[in-house]
């Protein structure tokens, strides 16, 4: 999920859901059980909660819960396909669902480099053969103060680079978005300084809790969402969970990622969820979360403190945001 810039952004209701494109069927895993809901009655719109899961049958059935699953009842399937921050289709929260059907997922390939045993092109099939996909349930918030509760489908990014043996000197993972404006007509404007690039300290990627994300609700990943592989780091403010990664790097030395870049004074390299600490231009102390009416207050680390604090042992979370 990326964020706002001032005066860029239209007004964003939630719209129906596009019609994806014919989703590429290449495993069976099984699904996890429902999760009872808890949100306002089902209509369409920002506190509506909608059909809950997705009609038709799971391309993962089967699959079963992760233990890092939180006990909390999901977002519901249309308001995290049709609310979506995917600058590389419009800055419009409604216009990644609109505009995303443009992107070609299959065949998809990832350029590994870098710090690396096996360096390599990879095609998506082969990242994924060798790891057995779960569902996890895992907040999401974002900068601008809204929250959802996903479950997500993938694999421990750790898995990953364990088999592409990190050399000593890796330190960081750098990962890349695809750049095609083409496909991603958002890519035309100069909003942001193309390709979309996210980066983790090694220690983070590999913490357990960081995933491969390739579905959702059992589902695979629709493109506004970032098929058909992006990052998940459920710590961290959303934009660190870079969509529709073509390249993944790791190198020794901490990569320059996009917002850091491009607003260094508000978003920082590590984007941990901190509510003490303010954006320049909003307060992080509350969040909505979608489906929801009345605001909730945001939790360090985004409720995951007991499991990351450590990786943050002695730094001044106030400095390195």
């Amino acid at each position: 999920m990326l964020i706002k810039q001032p005066n860029a952004i239209r007004s964003s209701e939630i719209t129906p859901e596009s019609v994806y494109r014919e989703r590429r069927r290449f495993l069976k895993l099984g699904a996890a059980g429902a999760i009872g809901a808890l949100a306002l009655p089902a209509q369409a719109g920002l506190f509506g909660g909608g059909d809950e899961r997705p009609p038709g049958e799971p391309d993962f059935p089967g699959l079963k819960q992760s233990r890092f699953s939180v006990d909390e009842p999901p977002t519901s399937w249309e308001s995290v396909t049709t609310y979506n921050n995917f600058y590389e289709f419009g800055t419009g929260k409604e216009d990644p669902a609109e505009n995303a059907h443009t992107l070609v997922t299959d065949p998809w390939s990832v350029t590994v480099e870098g710090e690396v045993e096996k360096p390599g092109s990879y095609t998506f099939e082969d990242l994924l053969k060798p790891h057995t996909l779960e569902e996890r349930v895992y907040r999401m918030r974002c900068v601008e103060g809204w929250s959802m509760v996903i479950p997500w489908v993938g694999f421990p990014l750790a898995n990953l680079i364990r088999r592409l043996g990190p050399t000593s000197r890796a330190k960081y993972v750098e990962f890349t978005t695809l750049h095609d404006p083409q496909q991603m007509p958002g890519q035309r404007r100069t909003v942001l300084d193309w390709p979309y690039v996210e980066a983790l300290r090694i220690d983070e990627a590999m913490h357990p809790l960081t995933l491969m994300a390739v579905g959702l609700y059992g589902r695979e990943l629709p493109n506004q969402n970032g098929a058909p592989l992006r990052l998940v780091v459920p710590w961290k403010y959303g934009f660190k969970s870079i969509k529709s990664i073509v390249r993944i790097r790791l190198t020794e030395k901490q990569p320059q990622n996009t917002w850091n870049e491009m607003a260094p004074h508000e978003y920082g390299f590590y984007a941990n969820v901190n509510p003490a600490v303010s954006h320049p231009r909003w307060s992080q102390a509350r969040e909505r979360r979608i489906g929801e009416f009345l605001k909730r207050d945001t939790l360090p680390f985004n409720g995951y403190a007991e499991q990351v604090a450590h990786l943050y042992k002695g730094m001044d979370l106030e400095r390195f945001y």
